[in-house]
């Protein structure tokens, strides 16, 4: 009886343990910071499509206009992705200044607005960059209109505070 109540006991607890160690994962937030029109293709009308057939009878009637699309900036703490929508057709504008969770998938980017309509779109990522390289944040773009909590605060030893805390036309410390 005392085997039967130990081997439940031990069961109760190899099913729950792992229940609970299985939370959901937290996605990754980074900030939408500008749109950008970019070209991403000429439109083609006429008779491009049969070519050397035409051409011979000396046909050429192409009309090509250069098509934009909207590519974004989604900074996050560590990196910068350049991002156009997957959907050319049906392209949702996205709203600059809101953060955005997204996660990546094969060669796809997922994002949604958080403020928005909370919905998982596809994106192309057409690049990125890195911005912290090593210890020194010189490669980081910061806007000093960042909120405090993001800031780093300045070292007395820092060398960019001290070289401006020095007048010009004194030789620095």
């Amino acid at each position: 009886m005392k085997i039967k109540a130990m081997v439940l006991a031990a069961t109760m607890v190899a099913v729950v343990i792992p229940a609970s160690a299985a939370k959901k994962k937290h996605q990754d937030r980074g900030m939408l910071e500008k749109m950008e029109a970019v070209p991403c293709g000429a439109k083609e009308r006429g008779l491009t499509g049969l070519g050397s057939i035409f051409a011979s009878a000396g046909i050429q009637a192409v009309n090509s206009e250069e098509k934009l699309c909207p590519q974004y900036l989604l900074r996050t703490d560590d990196m910068e992705y350049h991002i156009r929508p997957k959907d050319k057709k049906h392209e949702v504008l996205l709203p600059i200044g809101k953060e955005g969770e997204f996660k990546i998938k094969k060669n796809l980017m997922y994002l949604k607005v958080v403020d928005g309509d909370k919905k998982m779109r596809p994106y192309q990522v057409v690049a990125i960059n890195q911005l912290h390289t090593g210890e020194s944040e010189q490669g980081a773009y910061r806007p000093s209109d960042r909120p405090e909590r993001y800031r780093k605060p300045e070292q007395p030893g820092d060398k960019a505070s001290d070289a401006m805390s020095t007048p010009p036309n004194q030789p620095p410390r």
